[in-house]
């Protein structure tokens, strides 16, 4: 088949003035030449296509694929993993990895727990503030988290999300209300281990192919900082047989109820009682062989990056093909 790839190259909106905060999730041309010579391994034939722009001017010169492998994120919006999905579905033109709605759906951390909680799986008390007078009406147990509702790789999250107390939440809330545009989500905060799934299919197909504990030095919430320099602050360990079977069944449930596919991770975490509870989907995880959490929970479970990109592809395609 001939596969075009959509992502976004960081170095790309950098040459046109984007800051570093605005573009710390798009990718490096090490992930897009990894992805690309995974599937030209494969037998495909592919083609660069780039970000939502240039795949605009792509279809307009009548350029044409068998099939999209998206790793775009957009830029603005918290419909922004939604844009290439939804210009694809426009012109039937078949893709890798969720649609639209599940996009826009997953990224928003709130919306997203709704329709995990109504299928009956465990998440944290919640709240969301989209103006700082609703702090009036908080009724949840301290200590909370604070967080941007529709961000990823950890924006938004530092080392004062944990709040002990109201004197401590509103300046943080503010904060995020007038730096990310966008509301905050408070929640009663989850103070056991921490841990992410690797998902692979979609549907009764859906398989956890393995997870991976988190633990942060001095217990640092999982930033974008700590991400980024994750030698220096993380030990990544496959999850304990204690754990295991609870972890994969919440994020295979939490998978399906969100109807995500082909590929992706889970997030999380144990509640007071040790309980797991759901934190958020990932349905475009990082992609890059190295230092991507998926590759790198693959690994722990004899998954290689090659077989990693056949097992998405063949979820894709079987799906595709309606099978």
């Amino acid at each position: 088949m001939k596969i075009g790839l959509t992502y976004d190259l960081r170095s790309w909106y950098l040459d046109r003035g984007y800051s570093m905060d605005e573009t710390v999730e798009f990718d490096k041309q090490e992930t897009v030449d990894a992805l690309s010579d995974s599937l030209k391994f494969m037998g495909h034939e592919t083609e660069l296509i780039g970000n939502a722009f240039q795949l605009i001017e792509a279809l307009a010169e009548g350029r044409k694929w068998d099939m999209v492998f998206n790793i775009a994120e957009g830029l603005f919006g918290d419909g922004r993993e939604s844009v290439v999905p939804a210009i694809l579905d426009q012109y039937r033109i078949p893709y890798v990895f969720s649609g639209p709605v599940i996009m826009g759906l997953s990224l928003n951390k709130h919306l997203a727990k709704l329709v995990v909680a109504a299928a009956g799986v465990p998440v944290s008390p919640g709240f969301l503030v989209t103006d700082k007078r609703d702090l009036e009406n908080l009724k949840l147990e301290y200590p909370l988290f604070v967080k941007p509702v529709s961000e990823g790789t950890g924006k938004g999250i530092t080392d004062k999300s944990l709040v002990n107390s109201f004197s401590e939440l509103k300046p943080m809330v503010e904060w995020i209300l007038r730096e990310f545009n966008q509301p905050a989500l408070v929640e009663e905060y989850l103070p056991g281990r921490e841990f992410t799934i690797g998902i692979v299919g979609h549907g009764d197909q859906t398989v956890a192919i393995g997870g991976m504990e988190v633990i942060t030095t001095d217990n640092l919430p999982y930033s974008v900082h700590v991400k980024e320099n994750y030698h220096d602050y993380c030990r990544y360990i496959p999850l304990s047989e204690d754990i295991e079977e609870e972890c994969k069944a919440v994020a295979v449930k939490a998978w399906r109820a969100l109807n995500a596919v082909d590929g992706g991770r889970v997030d999380v975490k144990a509640d007071r009682n040790g309980r797991i509870c759901f934190i958020e989907a990932n349905p475009l995880a990082g992609l890059n062989p190295v230092h991507s959490d998926l590759p790198i929970l693959a690994r722990m479970y004899n998954i290689d990056y090659q077989k990693l990109l056949e097992m998405i592809m063949s979820s894709a395609i079987k799906r595709i093909k309606g099978n």
